[in-house]
């Protein structure tokens, strides 16, 4: 069973990932995914470099962000700028994706044999594929999607979280708004949509019978 994570940023995803991992869901975080594809010394760092110049990369090697940022997400940035960017990152991802795909299968059918039909019939692997910007690449994600959740707040509420959890200002965190897919778009993508301004206990609830439901 493969699940399709997404939301705005500031929208809450985080915790939605974290209470279904509690419940037993195997999570591939694509932000995780992001940084560790732009690891010094690895291939998307030397791509990066050159596409972008030396002043992509800090003297230690890491990617600087802040100058990549005002490079590719600001007003004043090249119009192709993201576009070069995610024709780097993203197929790196991506075979990173489908090689922890194939790690979880193997657990999974490791676990299989050792329990016999048992196990065969109570261990359902449930994989969520934690994607921010999923509604941008459905069509380009090597990948199918049982069910697709969109986790949704407010934007006002986002850019208060943003400025108070992450020390943005409110144009930085409005520029980060901006660089992603909309609500509506999210929205067209997903069969559930999980609203994170509602009581926790009550998210949860609901995120316990949806993984009830998928197992």
């Amino acid at each position: 069973m493969r699940i399709g994570l997404t939301g705005g940023i500031a929208a809450g995803k985080s915790t939605v990932a974290a209470h279904l991992r509690e419940l037993g869901a195997h999570l591939i975080d694509y932000d995780r995914l992001a940084r560790q594809v732009v690891e010094p010394g690895g291939e998307g760092m030397r791509r990066i470099a050159g596409e972008f110049g030396a002043k992509a990369v800090n003297s230690d090697g890491s990617l600087n962000r802040e100058w990549m940022a005002d490079h590719v997400f600001s007003p004043q940035a090249a119009p192709d700028a993201r576009k070069r960017l995610d024709d780097i990152e993203h197929p790196l991802i991506y075979r990173r994706a489908q090689e922890l795909e194939r790690e979880i299968d193997r657990e999974y059918g490791m676990s299989t044999v050792e329990h016999g039909n048992a196990g065969r019939l109570s261990l359902s692997p449930v994989i969520v594929h934690d994607v921010p910007l999923l509604a941008e690449v459905i069509d380009t994600i090597p990948f199918a999607f049982d069910h697709i959740l969109s986790v949704e707040a407010p934007e006002e509420v986002r850019i208060e979280r943003m400025e108070r959890t992450r020390g943005m200002s409110r144009a930085q965190a409005e520029g980060r708004i901006r660089h992603q897919p909309g609500r509506e778009r999210r929205e067209t993508i997903a069969d559930t949509v999980i609203d994170s301004t509602q009581p926790v206990e009550q998210m949860f609830e609901r995120l316990d019978m949806l993984f009830a439901q998928w197992q």
